[in-house]
């Protein structure tokens, strides 16, 4: 799990930043990703659990032949907001 100082200091680092200076940029950024979704933006969230999910295999149809076909098993990648965003989405 990676927390907001750890990737402040992570571009602190990289970008030659104070610490406060890069936690401060992590924050706004939150923010304004935040802002965003609240009015209804599509936006490429920074904040809440990202989590890789294991699709197993599966027989699926080719939707224009009507073919059977295997699906492979895959990985994807979810994410689910922080308590904080619903509620700011929710009132």
């Amino acid at each position: 799990m990676t927390t907001t100082n750890e990737i402040a200091d992570k571009i602190a680092s990289d970008q030659s930043l104070t610490k406060a200076q890069a936690k401060t940029i992590v924050e706004t950024v939150f923010k304004q990703i935040a802002d965003a979704a609240q009015s209804g933006a599509e936006t490429t969230p920074g904040f809440g659990k990202f989590k890789v999910k294991e699709t197993p295999a599966r027989e699926g149809r080719n939707p224009a032949t009507g073919a059977t076909i295997k699906i492979s098993a895959s990985k994807k990648l979810t994410f689910t907001p922080a308590k904080a965003i619903k509620d700011t989405l929710n009132g």
